[in-house]
């Protein structure tokens, strides 16, 4: 169905594809504009329909692809045998904004889509949730070593608080990518600079 769009050259396909994900996030299913989505690809409506044949159809496209990216360009290069969660963390997010440079708006639409209840697509939505559950970023730090931790804190609670200071960091990254479309990132020192924080909160957490 969506062979047209999927043939188009990258760059193309890119553009139409965040402009629909970044609508989609921001209103939802039911709010989302085809119209400023067309508008935001720099293509006519009309030429969007010849790619895209419908909204929901495009909308429950965009979930799958979606999630086929986050599956294979993030959770499954996540190391998972590496065990201390600062190290973990360090790849896991230099993971997280390399999917953030091609596709600013991929998570915002995938946190929106799990509350989305939107008659129109609900139905469908159902049977792919049962899909997400598998990828929640919590199972891939369940088996975290935490003999590290200094013994007063409770870990729990520490892993949190952690988790909550690292997604800071990316917040900053992806509000540099979104605020600068020819924004180019530089691996080498956004992970220079991210391995500098997680050595402060080692500091703070470990023994």
């Amino acid at each position: 169905m969506f062979e047209k769009l999927l043939n188009l050259e990258s760059k193309r396909r890119e553009e139409i594809i965040n402009a629909a994900l970044k609508e989609f996030a921001a209103k939802g299913f039911d709010d989302a504009s085809t119209n400023v989505i067309a508008k935001e690809a720099g293509i006519s409506k009309s030429l969007m329909f010849h790619y895209v044949n419908n909204k929901k159809d495009f909308f429950l496209f965009l979930y799958d692809y979606c999630l086929e990216i986050i599956k294979k360009e993030y959770f499954d290069l996540i190391d998972l045998d590496e065990k201390d969660i600062f190290e973990r963390l360090s790849n896991t997010y230099m993971l997280k904004v390399k999917v953030l440079k091609k596709y600013p708006w991929i998570f915002d639409f995938t946190k929106v889509v799990v509350f989305t209840d939107s008659e129109d697509v609900k139905k469908e939505l159902d049977e792919r949730r049962k899909n997400l559950d598998e990828y929640s970023l919590m199972n891939f730090y369940g088996d975290i070593d935490i003999s590290k931790f200094r013994d007063n804190l409770d870990v729990e609670k520490s892993k949190q608080l952690i988790y909550w200071a690292i997604g800071g960091y990316a917040n900053k990254i992806l509000e540099e990518i979104r605020s600068d479309e020819n924004y180019v990132a530089d691996y080498e020192k956004i992970g220079v600079e991210f391995n500098g924080y997680l050595d402060e909160l080692r500091k703070s957490f470990y023994k």
